[in-house]
C-alpha cells in the first residue's frame, strides 16, 4: 500500500534559502533540515567536500493542509548534477520492500536507473529512476516513527 506521496525539491546550492522564502509564502512549518555534514559516515560513502558539507541534504516543510514539500541541494557535478529540469523528481513511500521493488522495476523498463534499489540509513529499500517520460521517481519503503514527525 502506498503510505505517502510528495515532490522533491532541488536546489543548486541554495535549498536553505528556497525553503525560508516558501514557508514564508505558504506560511508553512519547516520540520526538519539535515545537512549533508549530517550523513552517517560508511566506508561506500566518498568524503564531501567541504563547500558541500553545509548543504541542504534533506528538509520537510508541512503545507497548512498538512502535506509536505522536500528540499535538497544537488550537490554532484556533470550529468548527474543540478540543471533546468531534473530540479523535481516524486517521492513514494510504500509499506512493504516488495510493493517497493514491483513499482520501481515497473518504472525502469524504458528508462534509466538513477540509484538502484538498496538500504539506505532512512529507508530498508530506496531508489531512483526516470522513467520512460523522463519524470524522475524516488521509491522508497516506509519505516516505523518516519512520519511520526507529522503527527
Amino acid at each position: 500500500m502506498l503510505i505517502d506521496s510528495y515532490p522533491y525539491l532541488l536546489f543548486n546550492g541554495n535549498a536553505e534559502e528556497a525553503l525560508s522564502f516558501y514557508a514564508k509564502v505558504f506560511k508553512a512549518e519547516i520540520l526538519d533540515i539535515s545537512k549533508f555534514k549530517d550523513m552517517p559516515q560508511h566506508p561506500d560513502n566518498p568524503i564531501l567536500p567541504d563547500e558541500i558539507q553545509n548543504k541542504v541534504m534533506n528538509a520537510t516543510l508541512q503545507l497548512t493542509n498538512g502535506s509536505y514539500l522536500m528540499f535538497s541541494d544537488n550537490p554532484l557535478e556533470g550529468e548527474a548534477g543540478y540543471q533546468q529540469g531534473n530540479n523535481i523528481s516524486v517521492t513514494l513511500v510504500y509499506e512493504t520492500k516488495e510493493e517497493t521493488r514491483e513499482v520501481f522495476d515497473q518504472l525502469k523498463v524504458d528508462g534509466k536507473i538513477s540509484m538502484p534499489l538498496e538500504e539506505t540509513f532512512w529507508s530498508p529499500l530506496y531508489g531512483k529512476v526516470v522513467d520512460q517520460f523522463g519524470v524522475e521517481w524516488q521509491i522508497s519503503t516506509f519505516v516505523p516513527g518516519m512520519m511520526d514527525k507529522a503527527e
